[in-house]
């Protein structure tokens, strides 16, 4: 089965929601994301402004999300169910967020707790540690490859 990323739509944010509150790493209740600002509107407005917010469909179901701030240049969110784990999710998601994110910037970042297995994600996929921050996070960055690089790929 294929997985199929898409823009989000405002039938989507119930569902975002429940993923990021579903995670078992990094995890943020409802009452603790509108605390930080991450509320339903706040997503939609993401929604309505740019192609900012993605969706993940894996045998017909939403089942991860992803957020690119794209004034930033930085990855803001990526999660997926757990029970969807392994599955290629994440990189297919992480994927379509370079590559949005590379048409406006040559260089990009995230921030994830340096301890987490997202952490050994991202430098899976070629992120590279550029600074400790507080409490155990620490900021990635990504360059985009050469031109020359993709044209002998």
């Amino acid at each position: 089965m294929s997985i199929q990323i898409r823009a989000a739509t405002p039938n989507d944010i119930e569902l975002i929601f429940d993923i990021r509150t579903a995670v078992k790493e990094n995890h943020l209740s409802k009452e603790q994301l509108t605390e930080l600002g991450i509320t339903d509107l706040a997503i939609l407005a993401l929604i309505e402004q740019k192609s900012s917010v993605w969706v993940a469909e894996f045998e017909q179901s939403v089942c991860g999300f992803a957020i690119a701030d794209q004034e930033e240049g930085s990855v803001f969110a990526m999660f997926v169910y757990p029970d969807a784990e392994g599955k290629g999710i994440g990189k297919a998601l992480l994927e379509r967020v370079e590559h949005i994110l590379f048409q406006h910037f040559s260089e990009i970042c995230l921030e994830t707790d340096g301890r987490s297995r997202a952490c050994a994600f991202y430098s899976h996929q070629g992120w590279h540690i550029q600074e400790h921050l507080m409490d155990g996070d620490v900021k990635m960055l990504k360059r985009r490859p050469s031109t020359h690089a993709l044209e002998t790929e």
